[in-house]
């Protein structure tokens, strides 16, 4: 094991990973980060991701950022030469991760039963668009497709404007985060059992189980929750306002806090309006709480705004940049990219967990393997295991 990987919780741990483009490669980048030894299974052609920008010489820099860590090897599985190589190094993994439609990997010869029955101990993750069961198991999908079915794009714009695309892959990222998190489960009960399971997660469930406010709404209210642009739907004032360059967000919660805002503001007496009694009556009189909101800060830049209501305790920021985000104090202090040396690239950075665990160090670790990289490696690791 390399010394930069030294005290990595899942050190030790073997992940084979079948996965491509976004929601599996983005679990098993988790696991890598982490330092599981993860062996990316891949087409002679490669990961659909290696062929995606945005380059630089030639290289995707959207491959680098969710494969980082990885070793590779391509392998035709409609070869059964390679199938039979690919179920003997099963046998020697913890977990497997798939991201085939279903019934691809059974028609392979590597489903759940086969490679279980040869490694009962290993846990094998099925990662969808829709899961191993319901009406929509064959569909396609990707994270737009799955945007759109789960209510997410129904809620997200402007009340007048159409249904609008989060700006990010959010239903495969929602998906990899529950594929780590169920097969770290599983892993957890098989120490216990000493039996690995089938793991079954799908991007539409993932994606809905991200939407607790939406839920509470349409299970438990019975409402079909419409859009409300850049306010909270449910409480006031939570949001973004106008300041005199620009626009800031806001969140008051609770009714102690909404009467300290009043008077950073300057309207000390609306905290006893009767329009703005409770969170409910001031999300219901939201465009009057506005307009005090937002004359206030026509004077104001969005950094002086923000500022002032800061000193006051009031959660409130700048909407800055993802550029900003990224290069600003606090992710470097928390340390949510890493440097990695890459052959082609030189010194790049990438992203990484977020996750902070005692004594582990942060930095460190490899980039995102060329196709095929590992072949050699990965085979005499596993013919000095058929010998031993």
């Amino acid at each position: 094991m390399d010394a930069d990987k030294a005290g990595r919780p899942l050190e030790g741990v073997r992940v084979i990973d079948f996965s491509r483009v976004l929601a599996g490669p983005y679990c098993t980048a988790l696991f890598a980060d982490l330092g599981a030894d993860v062996i990316k299974i891949e087409s002679p052609q490669g990961d659909d991701y290696r062929h995606v920008g945005p380059f630089r010489d030639g290289e995707s820099l959207l491959f680098q950022a969710v494969n980082r860590g990885k070793r590779s090897l391509a392998l035709d599985l409609k070869d059964p030469d390679a199938v039979k190589a690919v179920r003997a190094l099963c046998n020697t993994a913890d977990l497997v991760v798939e991201n085939f439609r279903p019934g691809v990997m059974e028609r392979l010869g590597l489903g759940a039963r086969t490679l279980q029955d040869d490694n009962p101990r290993l846990v094998y993750l099925s990662l969808s668009g829709f899961g191993q069961s319901g009406p929509n198991v064959s569909r396609p999908a990707y994270d737009i497709i799955v945007q759109a079915l789960s209510g997410m794009m129904h809620v997200t714009g402007a009340p007048d404007g159409p249904p609008t695309m989060i700006g990010e892959a959010l239903g495969d990222v929602a998906g990899g985060l529950f594929a780590a998190w169920g097969a770290m489960v599983a892993l957890f009960e098989r120490e216990r059992t000493g039996r690995g399971r089938h793991v079954d997660v799908a991007l539409f469930d993932s994606l809905l189980s991200m939407m607790p406010v939406t839920a509470a709404r349409v299970l438990g209210a019975g409402e079909d929750p419409g859009r409300t642009g850049n306010r909270h739907a449910l409480s006031a004032p939570f949001g973004t306002y106008r300041a005199a360059n620009g626009h800031f967000a806001l969140a008051v919660l609770n009714d102690r806090l909404f009467a300290t805002f009043c008077k950073a503001i300057g309207h000390p007496d609306a905290a006893q309006d009767a329009r703005f009694a409770s969170d409910t009556l001031r999300r219901q009189n939201e465009p009057e709480l506005a307009g005090l909101i937002e004359d206030w800060a026509a004077g104001l830049t969005t950094g002086e705004a923000v500022d002032l209501l800061a000193a006051s305790g009031i959660p409130a920021a700048p909407i800055e940049t993802a550029a900003e985000a990224w290069r600003s104090p606090q992710a470097e202090e928390r340390r949510l990219s890493a440097t990695v040396e890459h052959p082609v690239l030189g010194e790049m950075r990438v992203p990484c967990q977020p996750v902070h665990f005692a004594g582990m160090t942060r930095e460190g670790g490899t980039p995102a393997p060329s196709l095929d990289q590992h072949r050699d490696e990965i085979l005499a690791e596993l013919r000095e295991g058929e010998t031993r």
